[in-house]
């Protein structure tokens, strides 16, 4: 391979590759004739010609060290892991470790790291405490910590000082796509909850709290965020830069709900705030049965439920969007329907035969 060749070929190390970020990601790389991909999750993947996975736990600092250490073509590291805990001050510790440790064994190792992108969210602008200032920019201020995603830029921008390699900072809003086995999935939560309904011949109600229904919301489809992360870590306007990267359009699940009900074929009665974890939390052996009776791929109960952060959605009972221009004024123009990104996605669905 020559210098210009060499110079051109990009080696990606997705961090959290099985995740509905990562996931995306991967599969928008290998449409790229110029990338290759290694995948880096505790279970694995599926390798192709393409894409090779290393499965590593990365919360362990020497086997990430030991597992990553003949890593050195990486060019450019896209971060999208994440750990759940149950309170934000838990969440800070193995969040930031998992970036730590996944930066101090590729750097030293890769002479060719250029860029490390950082996946983060409106948590930045403090939008999962309670109503926040809309629209949210990448300049606001700080919120009082515990916050793993300022704990994580803030390492970044530390250790950056000192390397030539760049980085630049993601921040989705709800990100749908197809995934499974993920705690934070709005797309099958929906898709899931609405296939139940019409199993026990019931409307489609909206569960959230009061007020949710007619607050002002936006999403972000994980395949036109792939192309924004893409974008930002091979674009050199972007080094060292945040962005809000959403879908481009603004909705109320007051109009967008009924068009849901009516994709799957039900119903709407008015909302009726109910706990998804809790109500749903009975349904394994009535979804066992919707499998064998749809002929549905086999997959777990566990594996399409993330009702917890249904609940989480549906309880923002205060307008939740950011302003993108920024990515706009820095050369992005990719946008999104979001009511047309649902339809993609439980098309999408069908056709994998995880829904009816």
């Amino acid at each position: 391979m020559n210098t210009n060749s060499l110079a051109a070929h990009k080696v990606a190390l997705v961090v959290g590759a099985n995740g509905v970020i990562g996931r995306n990601l991967i599969e928008y790389l290998t449409t790229l004739s110029d990338w290759e991909v290694i995948g880096l999750s505790r279970r694995g993947g599926e390798q192709t010609d393409r894409v090779r996975y290393v499965s590593v736990d990365l919360l362990d600092k020497e086997s990430t060290l030991r597992k990553l250490s003949g890593l050195t073509e990486v060019t450019h590291i896209f971060y999208a892991a994440y750990q759940d805990r149950p309170t934000w001050a838990e969440l800070v510790p193995p969040n930031l470790a998992i970036l730590v440790n996944v930066v101090e064994a590729i750097e030293p190792v890769a002479t060719r790291l250029q860029h490390i992108s950082l996946m983060q969210g409106y948590k930045v602008y403090g939008a999962h405490l309670g109503p926040f200032k809309t629209p949210a920019r990448e300049t606001d201020a700080h919120h009082m910590p515990p916050e793993f995603n300022v704990d994580q830029q803030n390492y970044l921008e530390t250790r950056q000082q000192d390397n030539t390699w760049t980085w630049s900072a993601l921040r989705p809003s709800v990100v749908c796509g197809f995934s499974l086995g993920n705690p934070m999935n709005l797309a099958m939560v929906i898709a899931i909850y609405a296939s139940i309904s019409k199993q026990l011949g019931l409307p489609l109600r909206f569960p959230g709290k009061p007020g949710a229904y007619d607050s002002l919301l936006e999403m972000t489809d994980a395949g036109l965020l792939a192309k924004a992360t893409v974008w930002a870590a091979t674009d050199e306007r972007c080094a060292n830069q945040a962005f809000n990267i959403t879908n481009g359009d603004l909705f109320r699940w007051n109009e967008l709900w009924p068009a849901i009900a009516k994709y799957f074929g039900l119903e709407t009665a008015p909302p009726l705030p109910m706990s998804l974890d809790l109500v749903m939390a009975d349904k394994e052996e009535l979804w066992n049965t919707m499998v064998r009776q749809h002929g549905l791929a086999e997959h777990s109960y566990s594996e399409v439920s993330s009702w917890a952060f249904g609940d989480f959605v549906f309880g923002w009972n205060y307008d939740f969007f950011a302003d993108g221009s920024k990515a706009r004024r820095f050369g992005f123009h990719e946008y999104i329907d979001t009511q047309q990104m649902f339809v993609d996605i439980f098309d999408d669905f069908r056709r994998r035969k995880l829904i009816p």
